[in-house]
């Protein structure tokens, strides 16, 4: 399972997002995605803990709390939706003119 965190400020790093869920439990992995054009941080993250007990506990204590200037967003990851490779919908065919 994975905790979702938002609202992060653009100048977090992995070290100090798991600084901070590190006192509710052993943090397994922290990852941050970036923007690919800029190559910075998207304001929000994902950090995987060792049990269910210490998320839940994490999750009740950060939600809502401020961190670097900002009211962090913390509750479960939802698993990532598929997403087709063309954007749109319809029937769309090259060899169909009319």
């Amino acid at each position: 399972m994975s905790i979702y965190v938002g609202n992060l400020s653009y100048e977090v790093t992995q070290d100090g997002l798991s600084e901070i869920f590190k006192e509710y439990g052993t943090v397994k992995r922290v990852q941050l995605p970036t923007d690919r054009e800029t190559g910075k941080v998207r304001g929000f993250g994902f950090v995987e803990m060792n049990t269910e007990a210490e998320e839940t506990a994490a999750i009740e204590a950060l939600d809502g709390a401020e961190w670097m200037g900002r009211d962090l967003k913390v509750n479960k990851a939802k698993p990532r939706e598929e997403r087709s490779s063309f954007g749109g919908g319809g029937n769309f065919s090259r060899n169909n003119r009319y």
